[in-house]
C-alpha cells in the first residue's frame, strides 16, 4: 500500500463546504505517482520512454469529504493481468472511508501503439502492494 496525505484547498470545496467530486480524480492521480516509478525512473518521464496509459477510472462516493481536515489516500494493487493492472484507491477523512475507486493502467508501447506484456519483475513489485482483502493477486 502507498499512502498520501492531501490538505484540501479552499478552491477544492463547493458552496456547501464539501470537497467537489471532480477533485478526487486529481487526488487519486497524485497518489498513484509512486506506482509509476516502479516502471520507470523519473528521467523516463522526460525522454518519452514511459510506458503506461490510463484505460479506465471509476469512483464511488460513500461519505462526505469536508474542507478543513486532511485526507489520506490509500493506494493498492487489486489486479495484475498480462498487459494491465488495476489500482484500488480509498480516500479517508477523520477515520471514515469517504470515496473509493479504481484505475486500470495498461503497459503500452507508444512507438507501435499497442499494449505490451508487463515484465515479471514489475509484476513482483506491484504484488508487494496488493489489496489486503485479495487472497491472491490475479496473474492472468
Amino acid at each position: 500500500m502507498f499512502t498520501a496525505i492531501v490538505t484540501p484547498r479552499f478552491g477544492d470545496m463547493d458552496v456547501l463546504g464539501h470537497i467537489n467530486n471532480t477533485v478526487l480524480a486529481v487526488w487519486f492521480e497524485q497518489a498513484r505517482n509512486p506506482l509509476f516509478v516502479i516502471f520507470a525512473p523519473k528521467s523516463h518521464f522526460a525522454d518519452g520512454t514511459f510506458q503506461l496509459i490510463m484505460a479506465h477510472t471509476d469512483y464511488d462516493f460513500v461519505g462526505e469529504l469536508m474542507f478543513g481536515t486532511d485526507v489520506e489516500i490509500r493506494s493498492y494493487i487489486s489486479r495484475i493481468g498480462t498487459k494491465s493492472f488495476t489500482v484500488y484507491q480509498e480516500a479517508w477523512q477523520s477515520g471514515k472511508l469517504c470515496c473509493k475507486g479504481n484505475a486500470v493502467i495498461v503497459h503500452y508501447d507508444f512507438g507501435i501503439k499497442e499494449s505490451i506484456p508487463i515484465p515479471e519483475d514489475k509484476k513482483t513489485l506491484l504484488a508487494e502492494h496488493a489489496y489486503p482483502k485479495v487472497l491472491g493477486v490475479n496473474h492472468e
